[in-house]
């Protein structure tokens, strides 16, 4: 757990109700620190109402104040104001940054009332002094705010780190480089680099319901440029948490994100920060680096500045790690899992006509230290089979055989008259000595529910000597996304599926009874639920895990929002699989980046399988119906917070 220590004469400066110009709130402050040990802060002081262009308004300026220890900040006075058309409503929230003898200060310039996403920009001041501005320009010709520029070159560019449609949301974090300093007010530069904004996005944000901003000018380490940002959870919402977080680039490519903290490491707990003009704010602006000390200078409740102090080197290994370890509360509960950041682990192979157009949803299970991925490939016919790979670290390759394990075989997964068929979205649970695999059989018309097994031995041995397979749901009815209970319940074995719109429990006393007069149905076990993330439909993931708290069950939704699948958790009652014993509001996965937002089916987000692996779950799901990603969560954390859950929901 990282150590954060608040400034105990926190906060450091607060609104000077002397001056109008600064007398409402003063917040967001930028520092730089010169040779003579001197602190300069640049900051964003708002003022008591005026008149300005027929309207009465608080405007925001930029204020200057000088200090010798980093925390006492006097000689303060107003140094950046609105004088052209792109800023005539106010200039916010400045970074600075000392490059080529002179100070580079950005700040959010807002040229409309009220303020639109057009009229939310980046302007840019340069000085030499901090007493005269030697010239001032329109940064972005697009709605932005929140830029910084690196502290040196890279590869002999000016590098730049900036938030992109902060109003037109989502917001993306991104780079820009620059050959010459003047191509910052170029908005031909500007146009050209928006048209690839994806080539230049970092992947920050965890979920599309959350919301990033650029926090302080990037600090030099000598394990990358560490990174200091706001990331603000539920943002669209009553519920907001603001938090400060960082990441860890590459120190020659600062688009190779080397690491982050997936949580945040301060949230809004101290008193300046939880009462203000807006409560329960903390918005990181400036950090310093002296010695091993990180200070960080951030706005609280949007009234005043605050500091706050921890280990540098610690906080670039807790990037490194990705350990989980920000409180529950502190999130609302938003358990969520990491994504590897290698992903997509699988992709299509040109080489392989039956795995050259998709490989996706794939059913896992683990054996001696290794995780086994039966993958679904499908070919140019949009024929699918299933592939298989194996890692032993639950992240990377190391060995994927050329040719299907599994094809289609019996007549009810093929298609005589063309078009796509085959066998679909396999789930795999060992029973005993005997893998039984449930999948989806297709032959063009009615996806039904497929039933086989193979010997673990013969596995193993990849002797594929698979049972014949059989229908066991009813061949008029779409049913898909099933699978079996690692061991029987009461004697039976008892098996999960989605009938309809709904997932179904059923218990079976052996498979071969589901025929003509007995297809799988059961009882509902749980539905979509309205105007939340899985509104539309609900399937499974993977089959269930046996845990100390009953059985996990990770599962898929579809929003009717945005039509988009994400994953959600429940548990179940373990005596009784039919009972709910939780079920989280919120998902632990949505597609956010681009290989999970483009593809064969763009917004998909699709598991079949996940695994245990030293103390670290694995889940495995297909990303946009073209690759296969992983995302993982430390196991024994997610059963504490999952315990410390239901616990509370008893109390």
């Amino acid at each position: 757990m990282l150590n954060v220590n608040r400034y105990i004469g926190n906060p450091i400066l607060i609104p000077d109700q002397d001056a109008s110009w600064e007398a409402f709130a003063v917040l967001n402050g930028s520092v730089v620190k010169t040779k003579d040990n001197t602190y300069h802060m640049l900051y964003r002081a708002i003022s008591s109402p005026q008149h300005l262009q027929e309207a009465y308004l608080h405007v925001s300026s930029i204020g200057y104040a000088t200090s010798s220890d980093g925390v006492r900040f006097t000689n303060r006075k107003q140094f950046i104001t609105p004088e052209y058309e792109w800023e005539r409503f106010g200039c916010e929230d400045p970074r600075v940054t000392f490059i080529d003898d002179q100070y580079i200060i950005f700040y959010t310039a807002i040229s409309t009332n009220p303020p639109s996403p057009q009229g939310i920009r980046i302007g840019v001041a340069v000085t030499k002094d901090f007493s005269t501005i030697e010239e001032k320009h329109l940064v972005t010709p697009f709605n932005a705010k929140a830029m910084a520029l690196f502290p040196e070159k890279i590869n002999g560019k000016y590098v730049a780190i900036l938030t992109v449609d902060t109003d037109t949301p989502p917001a993306k974090i991104a780079i820009a480089q620059f050959d010459e300093l003047s191509q910052l007010w170029d908005a031909s530069f500007w146009r050209s680099w928006y048209k690839e904004l994806p080539n230049h996005t970092l992947p920050l944000q965890r979920r599309s319901r959350d919301h990033v901003e650029v926090g302080a000018v990037p600090i030099k380490t000598d394990k990358g440029w560490l990174f200091i940002y706001a990331y603000i959870q539920n943002y669209f919402t009553q519920n907001k948490v603001f938090g400060i977080e960082a990441a860890l680039f590459d120190l020659k490519n600062p688009l190779h994100l080397l690491g982050k903290t997936t949580g945040p490491f301060l949230v809004p707990e101290a008193y300046p920060e939880l009462y203000g003009t807006i409560p329960n704010i903390v918005f990181p602006s400036g950090a310093l680096a002296e010695d091993d000390t990180l200070n960080i200078y951030y706005g609280a409740a949007d009234t005043s500045i605050c500091m706050a102090s921890l280990s540098l080197s610690e906080l670039v290994a807790d990037t490194l790690t990705n350990a989980l370890e920000f409180p529950l509360k502190s999130v609302h509960s938003g358990l969520h899992l990491v994504r590897f950041e290698g992903n997509p682990i699988l992709s299509p192979l040109s080489e392989h006509p039956w795995e050259e157009k998709g490989v996706l949803n794939a059913a896992v299970f683990s054996h001696n230290n290794g995780i086994y991925i039966l993958y679904r490939a499908f070919d140019s016919a949009a024929v699918s089979t299933i592939g298989l790979a194996v890692t032993t670290d639950g992240f990377h390759i190391d060995k994927r055989w050329e040719k299907p394990i599994y094809a289609p075989r019996a007549e009810f997964e093929k298609n005589p008259t063309g078009g796509s068929f085959g066998c679909e979205d396999p789930r795999i649970t060992q029973i005993g000595d005997r893998l039984f695999m449930h999948y989806t059989g297709y032959d063009g018309k009615v996806p039904r529910v497929a039933h086989t097994s193979i010997a673990l031995t013969d596995f193993l041995a990849e002797k594929w000597n698979w049972d014949m397979p059989q229908v066991i749901s009813n061949p008029a009815v779409m049913d898909k996304n099933s699978a079996v209970f690692p061991e029987k319940i009461n004697g039976k074995y008892a098996v999960l599926h989605r009938l309809d719109v709904r997932v179904w429990i059923d218990f079976v006393d052996d498979f071969s009874q589901l025929d003509a007069g007995r297809w799988l149905e059961g009882k509902v076990l749980f539905s979509p639920r309205q105007d939340k993330w899985d509104s539309v439909k609900v399937g499974i993931a993977g089959p269930p895990f046996k845990t100390e708290l009953g059985w996990l069950l990770i599962y898929h939704g579809i929003s009717q929002k945005d039509n988009n699948y994400r994953l959600g958790l429940m548990v179940l009652d373990y005596e009784d699989p039919t009972k709910i014993i939780l079920r989280l509001d919120n998902p632990i996965l949505e597609p956010k980046l681009g290989y999970e937002d483009t593809g064969v089916r763009p917004g998909a987000i699709f598991s079949c399988g996940s695994a245990i692996l030293s103390d670290t779950l694995f889940v495995y799901y297909g990303a946009g119906d073209t690759t296969l990603c992983v995302a993982r969560i430390p196991y024994s954390y997610l059963m504490q917070n999952l315990k410390n859950i239901i616990q509370t929901l008893k109390a």
